[in-house]
């Protein structure tokens, strides 16, 4: 498996930066690289994106050196080892509450002794089966990227514990779910929205787990950065593409 340059930029205290991609299309992820992202994020949680999309827009990320990561729907094993097959170097697995749903994404994500994903060779993250299997299952379980999202106030709650869960990479809070878990859904700059965030930071900063967040202007952005968020998820592919025509459109009617 290639090596995981995210991970690795993570490790060293980094900042990083990727949109969300809900178009099909591998070449959005061709040009998102050329622009200079970090990662792309491949949601196959929200919107039309499948495995075959899925694989193809890894390629693409390959070819321009950025690293692939892909949202499953759940917390699910199969939705987890079908995306690493096709050669995701990074999960994001919604509604991560508890210590055991903590531990169910680590074992869907490793293999033993670390975890139980299922065992197959024959796939793209292998090489087809052209790479050493042992050199295989070991590089997996180093590269590959956990990124669990906090996107309630349970998981907010049973944060420490799920802390305590070895092999998590990034805490991933999810503003805009945490605002509806709070009552005031789409109000992510409500000073309760941002208190509980605050409180994630400090805690993953606290165990030296990166922390992610979304954010969809610069200015949220920055903020987040400005107090510990290194994994920033910058808006998605088709906000930017409708912000950008936007601005066009406005600009030549004037």
């Amino acid at each position: 498996m290639k090596k995981n340059h995210l991970k690795k930029a993570l490790q060293d205290g980094k900042v990083v930066f990727g949109p969300f991609l809900k178009f099909t299309d591998p070449a959005v992820v061709e040009i998102m690289g050329f622009a200079g992202f970090d990662f792309v994020i491949i949601d196959a949680e929200h919107g039309p994106i499948s495995m075959q999309n899925a694989q193809n827009m890894i390629r693409a990320a390959e070819i321009v050196n950025i690293t692939p990561v892909i949202r499953v729907g759940n917390n699910d094993e199969a939705l987890i080892l079908r995306a690493l097959d096709i050669g995701a170097q990074g999960i994001e697995i919604p509604q991560i509450n508890s210590s055991s749903d903590a531990v169910r994404a680590m074992k869907s994500v490793k293999y033993s002794p670390q975890g139980e994903r299922g065992v197959c060779r024959y796939v793209r993250a292998a090489n087809y089966s052209s790479m050493n299997k042992f050199e295989y299952f070991k590089s997996a379980n180093n590269e590959t990227m956990i990124i669990a999202h906090i996107e309630g106030v349970e998981g907010i709650n049973n944060l420490n514990e799920i802390l305590s869960v070895s092999g998590i990479d990034v805490i991933f809070i999810g503003p805009y779910d945490l605002s509806q878990s709070l009552g005031i859904p789409g109000e992510v700059n409500h000073p309760l929205v941002t208190e509980k965030m605050n409180e994630v930071v400090t805690k993953c900063r606290k165990n030296k787990i990166a922390v992610g967040t979304f954010a969809d202007d610069i200015q949220t952005a920055k903020k987040w950065i400005s107090l510990g968020v290194q994994y920033m998820s910058f808006s998605v592919d088709v906000g930017i593409l409708y912000e950008v025509c936007k601005q066009i459109v406005e600009k030549l009617k004037k």
